[in-house]
């Protein structure tokens, strides 16, 4: 069966994402810690409505069903096959169950990163925090197509590192610390293409909170 990797995730995440044992447990869209217009004027309720309902769940169905197909198969080619349906859908519910968590309304834990273990890094990593902010949102723009932007922890430099990956393909060589998606349905109803508009503005709802706790937990 296709493996997730749960040692990125926090444990409420880790068990909406646990791998089924049988077609009775299934993979679930997890609900949002928010209301849907609660990241405005940020990011609208249009936006949050259709990629949480729509396409989060459409990755979510799809892994459902490759993940069916697999445990159904004796054939060594047909599971072969089904890796790269099991690789996005499977990619698509990890990185967007991290997603949410990793947003916060502004009136709350939003956009606020205050004295602490993360920006400390941050700022040890990176010069200062505007300096990292800067870099995140010019390597994240600069993808080509669709993607995603992190900040990860590399355990074996034990740093703080930006990195992308591409379509929805999950970050293995890091720990997550923060992920931007930078697939059009993220923004473009806002938007429009102006990608560097959307990555701007996403700050002011980047839980910080949640970040420090992954951060925390992954340079223990």
């Amino acid at each position: 069966m296709f493996s997730i990797a749960r040692t990125v995730l926090r444990p409420a995440l880790s068990r909406s994402l646990a791998a089924p044992a049988s077609s009775a447990s299934l993979h679930t869209l997890p609900d949002l810690p928010y209301a849907y217009n609660a990241l405005e004027p940020y990011i609208s309720e249009n936006i949050m409505k259709l990629h949480h309902t729509k396409h989060h769940q459409t990755y979510v169905n799809g892994l459902n069903a490759a993940e069916e197909a697999y445990a159904k198969s004796d054939s060594t080619t047909e599971r072969i096959a089904l890796q790269s349906a099991l690789k996005f859908n499977g990619g698509g519910h990890i990185n967007h169950s991290l997603f949410w968590t990793n947003l916060a309304p502004n009136n709350a834990d939003g956009g606020k990163l205050t004295d602490g273990p993360l920006k400390s890094a941050i700022e040890s990593d990176f010069g200062s925090v505007d300096a990292f902010k800067k870099k995140f949102n010019t390597t994240t723009a600069a993808i080509q197509g669709s993607g995603w932007g992190w900040l990860g922890y590399n355990s074996s430099a034990k740093m703080l590192e930006i990195v992308t990956t591409a379509n929805q393909d999950p970050l293995i060589s890091h720990t997550p610390i923060i992920g931007v998606d930078i697939w059009e349905h993220a923004f473009y109803l806002q938007y429009h293409n102006v990608k560097a508009d959307y990555l701007t503005a996403v700050w002011n709802v980047i839980n910080f909170k949640e970040a420090e706790k992954r951060f925390v937990d992954a340079s223990k």
